[in-house]
């Protein structure tokens, strides 16, 4: 099976050693993104901004691999505060329509840049 490496400047850069997805066959991995401006590499404020900007960098990574968020069948969601996983469902139900894929939501000690939320898919196209 091949393996193609995904890349758009229209999400942040990896800032460490993983690649913004990876396409192995008709699958499609997307590594994990937190509320950085893809134009300035800086956090955004607020949980519901970097909410919305999560989604929108997974997005753009999901249309670089020719996809789009509604091909996912997982995603993992990371909260350094549980009580803000009601905002995650409002914003992602404007991202991906029904039937829903599968979700994880784990509520975590903290995640990288100081990111209040961080989300990662697996996507199935074709």
């Amino acid at each position: 099976m091949s393996r193609e490496i995904v890349a758009t400047p229209k999400a942040p850069a990896a800032i460490g050693t993983y690649s913004q997805a990876v396409k192995a066959g008709n699958t499609v991995y997307l590594s994990g993104q937190i509320g950085l401006d893809p134009g300035t590499m800086q956090m955004v404020e607020g949980i519901e901004a970097q909410i919305v900007r999560v989604f929108e960098n997974l997005k753009a990574v999901a249309e670089a691999a020719g996809a789009t968020l509604d091909d996912a069948v997982k995603f993992n969601i990371y909260l350094t505060d549980l009580a803000n996983f009601a905002k995650v469902n409002e914003v992602m139900a404007k991202y991906v329509a029904q039937p829903y894929p599968a979700r994880a939501a784990v509520g975590v000690k903290e995640l990288p840049r100081g990111a209040l939320v961080e989300a990662d898919a697996v996507l199935v196209v074709g």
